[in-house]
């Protein structure tokens, strides 16, 4: 039985963050649908106080999409905290991300929830990577040295944080540290709780409306201090082995 047709909590929850995507937010929101039809499920759109018409649009679509939710910031707060509000508000035991811009295809999300419910008890995330990248040369040759050096300096395993679609255990997600920027770590992060990652190639579609929110130079700026952060959590990690109750 699916989210459109009882009040039960779904199975899985769709987290989409978005920040001025008029125009792509509910092309994107159908496309949800359509991958995730048959499955329990809902899908939470987190406007993150957007200055053009995405939440108008967004709502109006709410009487053809029973299964979408709308939150809104009352004022922007960034990418890691609207994925927050999304977790935090989600119903499912099983979450899914990816980015409002469009260029995540829906229609790949389902085979990482898939694979993750198939996955022994450690797995915490299962993560996308953008096998043909539809990005400048730039922003790709940004993103594979910053994905070296951060593999270098936190010892993580991913090849591509930067790709918004994964899939993770919403209970896993609520262990981790919150700070912003948290989106791009979250590989690293579920390896210091004690769980692996798996990583499956998607795809990736070039960005239709809008703009990207990002620069090359503006995300170099904040990268240091999060790598410094990140590897400060690391050192201050202790586990406490198999834990047994009497």
């Amino acid at each position: 039985m699916t989210a459109e047709t009882s009040q039960a909590a779904p199975e899985i929850s769709v987290v989409v963050p978005v920040h001025d995507e008029a125009g792509a937010a509910v092309p994107l929101a159908r496309e949800i649908a359509a991958a995730f039809t048959g499955r329990s499920y809902e899908m939470i759109f987190v406007d993150d106080a957007s200055r053009d018409a995405t939440l108008a649009e967004l709502k109006a679509a709410q009487a053809e999409l029973p299964a979408l939710r709308i939150l809104s910031h009352g004022s922007n707060a960034g990418q890691s905290r609207a994925v927050r509000t999304g977790v935090l508000a989600a119903r499912g035991t099983v979450i899914v991300t990816m980015d409002g811009d469009g260029q995540n295809p829906p229609a790949d999300a389902p085979r990482l929830v898939d694979a993750l419910l198939a996955a022994p008890a450690d797995i915490g995330l299962v993560g996308g990577r953008r096998a043909k990248r539809q990005d400048s040369n730039a922003k790709r040759q940004a993103s594979l040295w910053a994905n070296r050096i951060r593999r270098r300096l936190l010892g993580d395993d991913a090849d591509d944080t930067g790709c918004g679609l994964k899939a993770f255990r919403r209970d896993v997600f609520l262990r981790l540290p919150y700070f912003d920027h948290l989106h791009r770590y979250l590989p690293a992060l579920v390896i210091r709780e004690g769980f692996r990652n798996l990583y499956l190639d998607v795809d990736h579609r070039h960005r239709e409306t809008g703009r990207s929110k990002y620069t090359n130079w503006g995300r170099l700026k904040v990268a240091f201090a999060d790598l410094l952060g990140v590897m400060w959590l690391k050192t201050r990690s202790r586990r406490p082995g198999a834990i047994s109750e009497f």
